[in-house]
């Protein structure tokens, strides 16, 4: 153990060293100043190699460093601070530079009492200082992270009862002040009377545990905004007191606001603002499951003569009478009621607490808003109207499906009956196969799905003039059978899954089991095939994922499959229209238009939709050899498809002198149509075998 008497010069030399210390010794009388080996060390100098020049440490110094150097002992040497302290670089011998914390002072002073000798240390910080340039990059990075997610952070003292707010916190709450600290009640001020309570008690929780808490709540600014806080809120123990409570705050009104239309938009159509198919059906099940105001009447509302104005006057005018109509229909009910648009130019309604004479009355109010809605500058020959179906639920055991169809089937019956009416439904309105009503047809349709009695069926299209062989184009179809056996027409069934909205299921079950079971025939280029699309799939946002997902699974390419809109697809959704056929082009599929010249609008889908091919509508092929005019619009249509480069698909053609008046036409080889009666796929697979050829002029 060393004592006075052995911590000698060694003894200092060598605790210098250990504490990696430089000890500088400046005289200022004589300029000498000299340097610890340690000192020389430090900068990776051997003993003796650096001359004792008075200025040797300022040659040595970074320029940057320099004069804050110098003037931090000249300070010290006129009496204006204690002692020497800063921090500067030196340059090491191999060209680096090493940061040093320099102190020291005043050690000797003549008799007057001016200093004559000053001693200090200089400490190797580098590492040190490196470690604070990589804090503060991470303190950047934190910085620059909260500004961009518009964070703000507050801490709250508890026992001295302050309330520290930074400036993105104070912008947030749309406070004016130039300091941090606030009074501790202030942020309870901003508060919003329905959240003041629940928001206070969030916040003290944190006190009993570690976790932290997150909390939403509305403040209410000065300016009489309103806006939506977000806050994670920590308590921070300390030893020595109660601790604080750190918390971040946020703005997320925009967020909230956005979160809101889509909400809104989930269950509201968008053109009309009524409620859509999904909401409306969870609503009336909701009123028929807690047997709440019943009896409930529920109206199915179809206009009649939509698609001519459509046609006649564009989707514009079409817009424009639905929200007209939809308007007059919500002006027409009573407080309690609601209204949907269930697609198209089919709504529906519910009325609680509804007897057969209030029904009536409401009944006619909607015949007359409808024949009075707003058609702009559109002139036609007859003005709009509506068929209504009233059905009333007194039952709490009854289905969604099942009011909906007895009311479908009223409406059925009033458009039988002349249209512009409405009829109630009894058990002698009821429509459908084999005594089905449109509910149980819908039902039988989603179970066929499962226990096989849907089957696809699938409609060679030939090339004119062409063998099998040379085409290989198949339109993809459904058949489906009822439970007695017997066959329910594709008419049938077909519309019934579009008005009980399982359209887009029946399209998906199609295309899925189309591609699972006959995908490695598609990826030979043994056949193509073509699908049809309803309008409910058309509109469905999650299509092509679907679609995509299928082909990832199968293996089926892209090329080999084809999908055909028709004009009553394209009619309900426009734009989601476009937007398909966009992005099925990407893909390289191909598209058709099917029911091609039916409608006034079909020359504007050919000049907004790229297809590849147009089926014309079988209309103008079953009566060619009757009619002029149906020749004339066949061979202009396929004469515009050639220029374009489109192929054309005839349906229809029953006859032998239909086929060679197409020929007589001068319709090539180019053109395709179809000719055999549909047939079961599995039977048409079978037949092209293994043999190979691509290419696609499939409908759907």
């Amino acid at each position: 153990m060393a004592d006075d008497k052995t911590r000698n010069g060694e003894f200092w030399t060598l605790a210098l060293e250990r504490a990696h210390l430089g000890v500088w010794d400046w005289d200022l009388q004589s300029g000498d100043c000299f340097y610890s080996p340690t000192w020389s060390h430090m900068l990776g100098y051997d003993e003796g190699e650096l001359a004792n020049a008075s200025d040797l440490w300022l040659q040595l110094t970074h320029p940057d460093d320099r004069e804050r150097a110098k003037a931090s002992g000249d300070r010290h040497i006129a009496g204006l601070t204690g002692s020497i302290e800063t921090e500067l670089r030196l340059k090491h011998k191999d060209g680096h530079w090493v940061w040093v914390l320099d102190r020291g002072g005043i050690v000797e002073r003549d008799a007057a009492g001016q200093p004559v000798r000053l001693m200090g240390v200089q400490t190797d910080i580098t590492r040190q200082k490196a470690a604070e340039a990589q804090l503060e990059q991470v303190n950047v990075r934190f910085r620059l992270a909260l500004a961009a997610s518009g964070t703000g952070i507050w801490h709250h003292d508890i026992d001295a009862s302050k309330s520290y707010w930074d400036e993105r916190t104070r912008e947030i709450y749309g406070l004016a002040a130039d300091t941090d600290e606030v009074t501790a009640d202030l942020w309870h001020s901003f508060l919003h009377p329905d959240d003041k309570d629940a928001t206070e008690r969030a916040h003290l929780a944190p006190q009993e545990t570690n976790d932290v808490v997150a909390v939403q709540y509305r403040i209410i600014r000065r300016d009489g905004q309103i806006r939506h806080i977000e806050s994670l809120v920590r308590f921070i123990a300390c030893g020595q007191s109660s601790g604080q409570i750190l918390g971040t705050v946020r703005d997320i009104t925009e967020a909230k606001l956005r979160e809101q239309e889509l909400a809104y938009a989930a269950h509201h159509d968008a053109l009309t603002g009524l409620l859509n198919r999904s909401a409306f059906d969870r609503l009336l099940a909701d009123h028929i499951a807690t047997a709440r105001r019943l009896p409930l009447a529920v109206f199915y509302v179809d206009l009649d003569y939509f698609k001519a104005l459509n046609d006649f006057a564009g989707h514009a005018a079409g817009d424009l009478a639905l929200k007209s109509v939809a308007g007059g229909i919500v002006r027409c009910l009573p407080s309690s009621a609601h209204a949907a648009r269930l697609g198209g130019d089919e709504f529906a309604l519910l009325v609680p607490n509804c007897d057969t004479a209030q029904a009536e009355t409401l009944a006619t109010a909607v015949l007359a808003a409808v024949r009075d809605a707003d058609l702009g500058q559109a002139v036609t020959s007859r003005k709009l109207a509506a068929s209504i179906g009233i059905a009333f639920i007194s039952e709490g055991n009854t289905t969604v499906a099942d009011a909906l169809a007895c009311a479908d089937d009223a409406c059925y019956a009033a458009k039988a009956a002349g249209r512009n009416r409405f009829a109630v439904f009894s058990t002698e309105t009821a429509s459908g196969s084999g005594g089905l009503n449109a509910a149980r047809v819908a039902a039988d349709t989603v179970d066929a799905m499962e226990d096989g009695r849907l089957k696809l069926f699938g409609q060679e299209i030939h090339l004119l003039g062409k063998p099998w062989e040379d085409s290989r184009h198949v339109e993809v179809l459904a058949r489906l059978t009822g439970r007695n056996g017997k066959p329910i027409a594709p008419c049938e069934f077909i519309p019934v899954a579009e008005r009980f909205g399982i359209a887009s299921r029946l399209d998906r079950w199609i295309i899925r089991t189309a591609l699972s079971q006959y995908g490695p025939a598609l990826k030979s280029g043994a056949l193509t095939l073509g699908f049809n699309l309803s309008a409910q799939t058309l509109s469905d946002p999650q299509l092509w994922d679907f679609v995509d997902s299928v082909i990832d699974e199968t293996g089926t390419p892209h090329s080999g499959i084809g999908f055909e809109i028709t004009e009553t697809a394209a009619v309900t959704n426009f734009d989601a229209a476009e937007a398909f056929v966009r992005k099925a082009r990407q893909r390289r599929c191909r598209v058709s238009l099917d029911d091609f010249g039916a409608g006034m609008s079909s020359f504007e889908y050919l000049r907004r939709f790229p297809v590849d091919a147009i089926k014309i509508d079988g209309s103008f092929i079953e009566h060619m050899a009757q009619s002029r005019f149906d020749r004339e619009i066949v061979l202009a249509i396929t004469s515009i498809a050639r220029s374009l480069g489109c192929s054309v698909v005839a349906e229809k053609i029953e006859l032998q002198d239909t086929l060679d008046m197409l020929r007589d036409m001068g319709v090539d080889s180019g053109q395709g149509f179809l000719l055999h009666r549909p047939e079961p796929l599995e039977a048409i697979v079978a037949r092209t075998g293994g043999q190979k050829r691509a290419g696609l002029r499939a409908t759907g």
